[in-house]
C-alpha cells in the first residue's frame, strides 16, 4: 500500500478525503430519448429513475446508465438547480473490446462520428463521437 499525499486505500477510496468512486454525470433535455438513443447507438443499457416525488405525471429528471461495473448518471437540464445550462458539454471515455465493431453500430444509428477508428498509443484503437446533445464520447481499447 502506498503512502503520501496521494495514497489511496486498497478499496480505491482516499482515507484522508473520504472519496470512494467517481460517477460521471451528463445532462440532457429529454432523459427518456437520451437513454433510448445511447442504447441504440452505443449498446449502453440504462433506465430512467422514478419521477420527482413519485408523482406519475411529474417530469423524469434522473436516469442511470450501466457500463461494465461503472455507472453514468444522466440528469435533465435544470439550470436553476445545476448552476447553469450544461447540456452537451461533457466527455466520457469508455473501454470497448473492438472499436471497429462499436463504431459501425454508432454510425448505423446516425451518430455524428469524428472520423474513422484509428490506432493510438501502444497498440490501442478507438474513435470519438457526439451523442444527440453534443456530449463527446470516446470509445477505445486502452484501459486507463
Amino acid at each position: 500500500m502506498s503512502t503520501g499525499p496521494h495514497a489511496t486505500s486498497q478499496a480505491g477510496g482516499s482515507p484522508d478525503t473520504g472519496l470512494m468512486n467517481a460517477h460521471p454525470c451528463l445532462t440532457y433535455r429529454d432523459i427518456g430519448a437520451a437513454i433510448e438513443w445511447l442504447h441504440a447507438a452505443f449498446a449502453i443499457p440504462g433506465h430512467a429513475l422514478t419521477p420527482e416525488g413519485g408523482v406519475p405525471d411529474a417530469p423524469v429528471n434522473h436516469g442511470l446508465l450501466r457500463v461494465g461495473d461503472g455507472t453514468i448518471l444522466v440528469e435533465s437540464e435544470r439550470p436553476d438547480e445545476l448552476h447553469g445550462t450544461h447540456a452537451g458539454n461533457g466527455w466520457v471515455y469508455v473501454t470497448v473490446t473492438d472499436a471497429d465493431v462499436h463504431y459501425q453500430r454508432a454510425k448505423a444509428a446516425g451518430a455524428h462520428v469524428h472520423g474513422e477508428p484509428h490506432d493510438f498509443g501502444q497498440g490501442h484503437r478507438g474513435y470519438s463521437v457526439d451523442d444527440l446533445e453534443g456530449n463527446l464520447w470516446t470509445f477505445g481499447t486502452a484501459k486507463p
